[in-house]
């Protein structure tokens, strides 16, 4: 695209498309397999990954991110949407415009993301979800399942994030109750 910096290292796969005043940084891989496998007979044969990445205007993608080609389709990047470094994008992802992706998060294949979702650092998302719109999750969360968005996501599995509070509030309050009951037992 037009005004895009590619800088050096960066690995584009033939069919990838990047939009206009983009940038990508050293080491990204953007259209190389995504991690489809088919097992008969107890072997594993590999799908053949045919799509290709669309990277839509004024994207920024960090130092060593990985973004897998759709199998069939495409894998979106969304406009003005940033990703930090060490993300990893499976094949056919979609992610909405204005999202931004801190490092070493990993979205599993064909999970859509809407647009303004913030995802914290070390966050994954499993296969197959969808995240609403305006949607938070909190670093270091598991999405296990589909969220609606517009609020903030936390824990593992990942819950709003004052459900997700009370339980860690409960479950710390369990271990010092088993601490004082070990204490009474050995007394």
């Amino acid at each position: 695209g037009d005004n895009s910096k590619i800088n050096s290292s960066v690995m584009i796969y033939p069919k990838s498309i990047i939009g206009n005043n983009s940038i990508i940084h050293s080491g990204t891989v953007i259209g190389c397999d995504g991690f489809g496998y088919a097992t008969e007979n107890d072997v594993n044969y590999k799908i053949p990954q045919i799509g290709n990445v669309i990277i839509e205007d004024d994207v920024e993608i960090g130092s060593n991110c990985v973004i897998d080609r759709g199998t069939l389709g495409s894998t979106v990047i969304g406009k003005n949407t940033k990703l930090d470094n060490l993300v990893h994008i499976a094949h056919n992802v979609k992610i909405g415009k204005n999202s931004i992706i801190a490092g070493q998060v990993g979205i599993a294949g064909s999970s859509i993301l809407g647009e303004n979702v913030k995802i914290g650092g070390q966050a994954g998302i499993s296969g197959h979800l969808k995240i609403g719109n305006n949607s938070i999750v909190a670093s270091k969360s598991g999405v296990t399942k589909s969220l609606p968005g517009g609020e903030m996501y936390g824990g593992f599995p990942a819950r709003p994030i004052k459900e997700a509070n009370k339980r860690d509030a409960v479950y710390s309050e369990v271990l010092k109750i088993k601490k004082k009951l070990n204490q009474l037992i050995t007394n």
